[in-house]
């Protein structure tokens, strides 16, 4: 493989209640374990650092191929969510879920650029085969920033006003579908 740029950064102190710094100075921050696996937190840890490479570096990956198909993901965007676990016999593990937003393309287009930034991305490419990635595609209203699955709000974009399928913001076309990787696409806009 042809290198074409290295990271470099260096850990101090106690691992993951330490402190890391890129050698370009960019990165120079405390590490924490999270409060959740008991841990002080008030500070990033490895999981998060991590969550924010991949969610830019695979948004990148479906910029590009987006453009090869001509699709518009200008407002698109990718949340990871990066679980640390138990992996058995003393070993730790991770868990990965990567949330993706399309609200300018049908819902077919976004499972095939999905489909085909995972196999571009880096991160996905280093990761395949250590655990799953699970690809997630969800609806956005675009005025809002919010991401379906709903939550309390019951089926209805979670917006400062009220909603309606007239008043949805986001192209009749591409309006809140919701799916996970590799399971039927489930409609979930405006309760059904």
């Amino acid at each position: 493989m042809q290198i074409y740029y290295t990271a470099v950064a260096t850990a101090t102190g106690d691992g993951r209640n330490g402190h890391v710094r890129s050698s370009d100075g960019l990165i120079d921050t405390d590490v924490r374990s999270p409060k959740e696996v008991g841990g002080a937190g008030g500070a990033t840890n490895p999981e998060q650092l991590f969550a924010a490479g991949y969610s830019a570096c695979f948004l990148n990956a479906l910029r590009r191929v987006a453009k090869r198909a001509s699709a518009n993901v200008d407002d698109a965007e990718v949340t990871a969510e990066v679980g640390l676990g138990n992996a058995g016999e003393g070993t730790f593990g991770l868990a990965v879920t990567l949330k993706i937003a399309m609200p300018n393309v049908d819902r077919a287009q976004a499972e095939e650029l999905v489909h085909v930034a995972h196999r571009v991305c880096p991160y996905s490419n280093a990761t395949r085969g250590n655990y799953d990635v699970v690809l997630e595609v969800v609806c956005r209203c675009a005025d809002a920033r919010s991401t379906w699955p709903p939550g309390p709000t019951g089926g209805r974009c979670r917006r400062t006003s009220g909603w309606s399928r007239s008043t949805c913001p986001i192209p009749a076309r591409a309006r809140c579908w919701s799916a996970t990787w590799s399971a039927r696409w489930t409609p979930t806009c405006g309760g059904g």
